[in-house]
């Protein structure tokens, strides 16, 4: 016969269990006890960092989101609206994955050399086709190139958008599968509060991520989205360049992690780039423009 704990016992158990539990809720309230939950991360206090993602949705968005969300991870996604309005499952799958959704106009034109009549359907289709497939109006926009000046910006304020470019651009779309090229971007230029561009129409980029977010977290980064981090911007502002910064190592410079750490790759290879959208608005145009997308 199955014999059971005396009181006493029982008791000190029921009393441990108690004891815990609070220690656990006072360390949360107190901060004393951190979750690695970016939607609760101070990134005024903690070091965080915004990757964002350009010219989706493609094929390779998918994979891209569960690395993230395995990696307790959030990052910002500039949609291309016309692609969006080809493959509305895929926006829908970002926002629903918890990311943050962005516009990066409707057919990724020279925002400042299309004709002054044309820029505001650029905004204005590409965020009704966003929110049509996610239920959410994008707030931010990232042009072509970060091609901006003020014609646009008196636009984008006008239609409820704030214009953000980046701090590190690794050039994952010149580099494509030299992954050792762009991580070495990455490794000499990130600090913290670095909003990063990638694109995830390269397969080669995924698998960077794939790779990299474990070199981040060593360092103590969150990986969050760029409102998270910068807070809510000003419509018809812009942050950021279009360049990255001096071409010396960041302040805290980023430490590697040993080669055993880091994961390796799926077995299967993975496909090769997929050819932007073509645009039918523009002739002769693509929507990856002649540096395919950055």
């Amino acid at each position: 016969m199955a014999r059971f704990p005396n009181k006493q016992a029982w008791r000190w158990t029921v009393v441990g269990v108690a004891a815990a539990v609070a220690i656990l809720v006072v360390g949360a309230l107190t901060g004393h006890i951190r979750r690695d939950d970016p939607d609760h991360v101070d990134c005024a206090k903690e070091k965080c960092i915004a990757l964002t993602f350009d010219d989706g949705p493609g094929p390779y968005t998918k994979r891209l989101l569960q690395i993230l969300q395995d990696n307790d991870a959030t990052a910002t996604f500039f949609l291309i609206g016309n692609k969006v309005a080809a493959d509305p499952e895929g926006a829908k799958s970002i926002a629903e994955a918890g990311m943050e959704v962005g516009s990066h106009t409707w057919e990724h034109p020279n925002m400042t050399t299309i004709p002054p009549e044309e820029i505001p359907a650029q905004f204005s289709r590409a965020n009704d086709a966003i929110e049509q497939a996610t239920g959410q109006r994008p707030k931010l926009v990232r042009t072509a190139g970060g091609l901006i000046n003020d014609q646009v910006l008196a636009e984008a304020r006008k239609q409820g958008l704030a214009d953000v470019n980046w701090d590190v651009i690794p050039f994952d779309w010149a580099n494509d599968a030299n992954l050792a090229a762009t991580r070495f971007m990455l490794m000499t230029q990130i600090k913290p509060n670095s909003v990063v561009l990638f694109h995830d129409t390269y397969s080669s980029t995924v698998d960077l991520v794939y790779q990299f977010i474990p070199v981040l977290k060593a360092n103590g980064y969150h990986l969050v989205t760029v409102s998270h981090m910068l807070g809510e911007l000003e419509p018809g502002s812009s942050y950021g360049s279009r360049e990255n910064g001096p071409p010396v190592p960041p302040a805290e410079a980023l430490k590697d992690i040993p080669p055993a750490d880091i994961p390796s790759l799926p077995n299967t290879p993975s496909p090769a780039p997929m050819p932007n959208f073509p645009i039918t608005d523009i002739p002769g145009a693509n929507s990856g423009g002649p540096n395919n997308g950055a």
